[in-house]
């Protein structure tokens, strides 16, 4: 990402979007993503401010927006932005969260499916990602297959899951049958390579796409930090982003000096490719595995806003040698252990 000072913000990009086939949408492979409207930690804006920064990111070609249940105000911000546009102008997928065990009937997923609906102003929903906290309970299925009835009648357009395990997707996919489930949404970057180790096969089993967040670690995968010191975690500078992926670059990945040895080979690649930012760089790694459909980017709408420069990453590919170089960094790393560390796709939050 470009920094908040990005003078270019505003100004349209170029270069052809890149799009994928998302069940009956054709989505584009950068989306807004809206978890920053969940705590004021990241910044905050009025609601009209945030309404016209979805404005100039549509111009730009971010046309799908990525919320959730608990994502404060999110989905209700989206619905009014989206009754100002003409239909089908934008993409919302939204996520229907179970944290915590209750009886899962028809009557109660129909009120959580209506709950968003009217949140975002909308009698469908375009897009639905499903959570569920307690693998032990297996009426995860069950609310899918709930879910999957909505999506038959017309009130769900496509049906995708939230941090499920290369397991569980598999089981999913499998009960519910083909082209049920269309994605599943998990943690993937340079530095978290976990869907690497059995996400891709379910997906390429499946034809299943992965949208993946933390792909920029909160920030620190950005020419910004390139050369700085170790930040201290309890500074009360860093956002609660940035405070995650520095435990996991220095705890689980590596070392902050390796993890500049890899900023300075991000910065040599994009170099190469017409002065490509480091986040580019490190997006793109993503966007080239079969796997990934698209790349969420957290966006503090109004705060701090850099829709040009991340769109740059459209206007390159990494050739054998820069793929070369970056797999001699991560092979450096403990990134191929951290799926033994932490657990496979989601296990962090459980």
């Amino acid at each position: 990402m470009a920094s908040d000072s990005s003078p270019d913000a505003g100004a349209p990009t170029a270069t052809p979007w890149e799009t994928f086939q998302l069940g009956p949408f054709t989505a584009p492979r950068l989306w807004v993503g809206l978890w920053q409207l969940s705590s004021t930690a990241w910044g905050t804006a009025p609601a009209a401010k945030i309404r016209e920064a979805m404005a100039r990111h549509v111009a730009q070609g971010y046309t799908a927006f990525d919320m959730a249940d608990h994502y404060g105000p999110a989905e209700i911000v989206f619905g009014q932005f989206q009754e100002q546009l003409p239909p089908r102008t934008v993409l919302g997928g939204t996520k229907w969260c179970v944290f915590k065990h209750g009886e899962i009937t028809r009557a109660s997923v129909d009120a959580a499916v209506r709950e968003r609906m009217t949140r975002m102003r909308s009698p469908r929903l375009d897009f639905l990602q499903f959570y569920w906290q307690d693998y032990a309970n297996k009426d995860y299925l069950t609310a899918l297959r709930y879910l999957q009835g909505m999506q038959r009648a017309g009130q769900i357009g496509a049906l995708g899951l939230v941090n499920f395990d290369a397991v569980r997707t598999d089981e999913i996919c499998t009960q519910l049958g083909p082209g049920a489930i269309v994605s599943n949404q998990v943690q993937f970057s340079l530095i978290d390579t976990r869907p690497l180790h059995g996400m891709a096969d379910v997906c390429e089993k499946h034809g299943i796409k992965l949208l993946t967040y933390g792909t920029f670690c909160g920030g620190f995968l950005s020419d910004a930090w390139l050369g700085q010191p170790e930040p201290d975690p309890y500074s009360g500078v860093l956002t609660p982003s940035q405070r995650k992926y520095l435990d996991v670059i220095t705890r689980g990945w590596g070392d902050w000096a390796l993890f500049q040895d890899l900023l300075r080979v991000l910065r040599a690649i994009g170099a190469r490719h017409g002065d490509a930012s480091i986040a580019n760089v490190a997006a793109r790694w993503v966007l080239e595995h079969p796997c990934v459909g698209a790349v969420l980017v957290g966006t503090r709408l109004g705060v701090a806003e850099h829709p040009t420069e991340n769109a740059r990453v459209f206007g390159f590919a990494l050739s054998d040698a820069d793929r070369a170089e970056i797999e001699g960094v991560l092979a450096r790393s403990n990134g191929r252990k951290m799926i033994v560390l932490i657990g496979d796709c989601g296990a962090e939050y459980r």
